[in-house]
């Protein structure tokens, strides 16, 4: 580097230090062109409850995350990605932590936003106290009921997926200290447990590979219409629809209006929509078009209430931890600069 070129570049570093960052697009890669006030008012004009997204409370720091986060034309509603999880609010037995719940929950409610609660009885992030402790029958049932019912008394008013990932992927219920010890009635037992807690509460059950018919999402029909039969209160299914760039199922629809068809609302809950890295033009292309399927599905379906994005940004996906040499997977980049999914989002509506 010559010394005049030098004495430049170091001449401008107070100034370059003193700027606040501001978003910086990828200049060799397309962006979005879409000028709308928001995603939430888009989905709101088209007759949806919401468009809303994820969040996590490591990611409230991030004062450009959080411009964008609290905007309410963007996002209409909040769902605590990790906060809500057991691990996360009964640690210990009978010994119940909100502190970053509450951060969560406050966020929503404070700004009007709809709160989806996140989530009271899965397989994963459960305390070991939970796992270990060789409970019996009317134990575990005892202490399903305990959990759930102080999780929702506390957030009332709200959605909640009480039941997370209950089904293997051929449609068996999966193996877990739940179904190991109760059998498939630990899911009554959760949604009867919840709606009791807060009869107002919206109670649902969450799954991924159930976006499309197949033997996963019929055996999830299934529950619904045993559920229904014994009484126990159901009222919608989440979608979670974490999809792959040119791979979303044809049979979105179809699917949707089947299990509305069974007397619940359907809701896509946790959508993103991954590339194999590098991201390029085309990859781009092809996940704007697979954003614009996934949700004119959700608006061909008035029963299709809402979409949830599992985080809006590439700085905070959870898909590159979770499928090594994948990611870019959300409209917002690195640098929180949208990407051409947000005109597929806009025009899907």
């Amino acid at each position: 580097m010559q010394f005049s070129t030098l004495a430049a570049f170091i001449s401008l570093l107070p100034l370059a230090f003193a700027m606040p960052a501001s978003p910086v697009a990828d200049a060799s890669l397309p962006g979005s062109t879409a000028n709308v006030a928001g995603l939430h008012a888009v989905a709101k004009a088209a007759g949806k409850l919401y468009l809303g997204t994820a969040t996590d409370n490591n990611e409230l720091t991030n004062t450009q995350y959080t411009a964008i986060l609290e905007n309410p034309q963007q996002f209409g509603q909040i769902t605590a990605e990790n906060s809500m999880k057991w691990d996360a609010t009964e640690p210990q037995q009978g010994v119940f932590t909100f502190t970053l719940a509450d951060q969560i929950a406050n966020l929503a409610i404070s700004r009007g936003l709809l709160l989806r609660g996140h989530n009271c009885v899965w397989h994963q992030q459960l305390p070991s106290w939970v796992t270990s402790s060789n409970f019996n029958a009317a134990q575990l049932t005892s202490v399903i009921q305990n959990h759930c019912g102080t999780l929702v008394s506390r957030y009332k008013g709200h959605v909640w997926d009480v039941v997370n990932e209950p089904l293997n992927d051929d449609g068996s219920f999966r193996s877990d200290v739940f179904f190991n010890t109760l059998g498939s009635s630990y899911i009554a037992t959760a949604l009867r447990t919840a709606k009791q807690a807060d009869p107002n509460a919206k109670v649902y059950i969450n799954d991924f590979n159930i976006e499309g018919t197949g033997a996963k999402a019929t055996a999830m029909k299934n529950l619904v219409k045993s559920l229904k039969s014994q009484g126990v209160p159901i009222d919608g299914i989440g979608l979670q629809s974490h999809f792959i760039v040119g791979q979303v199922p044809t049979t979105l629809v179809q699917n949707m209006q089947e299990f509305v068809a069974l007397g619940v609302e359907v809701a896509i809950t946790e959508l993103d929509i991954r590339m194999t890295l590098p991201e390029t033009a085309a990859l781009l292309e092809q996940q704007k078009k697979d954003y614009q399927t996934v949700i004119a599905a959700c608006q061909a379906v008035p029963k299709c209430v809402g979409i949830t994005l599992w985080d809006f940004t590439d700085k905070f996906s959870f898909i590159p931890s979770t499928f090594p040499g994948q990611g870019a997977a959300t409209p917002w980049d690195q640098n929180l600069v949208k990407k051409p999914a947000f005109d597929g989002i806009v025009a899907g509506f």
